[in-house]
């Protein structure tokens, strides 16, 4: 799950729960676990309400993302 909301998009409940093919209820006691442990984060309400992941402390996101090269 954790892997899923690194890609840095706000994932719902819904889509986290097809894209690991397990049941809704499963993703939301497993996300407010990770709220507690404070590795997700939440924002919006009821049905708009999207997850995501707090960050790596320490590390700016520039250092996690490949170096790729431009020929100009």
């Amino acid at each position: 799950m954790l892997a899923l909301l690194s890609d840095g998009e706000a994932w719902s409940s819904s889509a986290l729960a097809l894209a690991l093919n397990v049941s809704p209820r499963t993703v939301q006691r497993a996300l407010e676990e990770l709220a507690n442990l404070g590795k997700v984060a939440a924002f919006g309400r009821g049905r708009a309400r999207r997850w995501i992941t707090s960050g790596v402390p320490g590390f700016p996101t520039s250092l996690l993302l490949p170096i790729t090269e431009f020929s100009g």
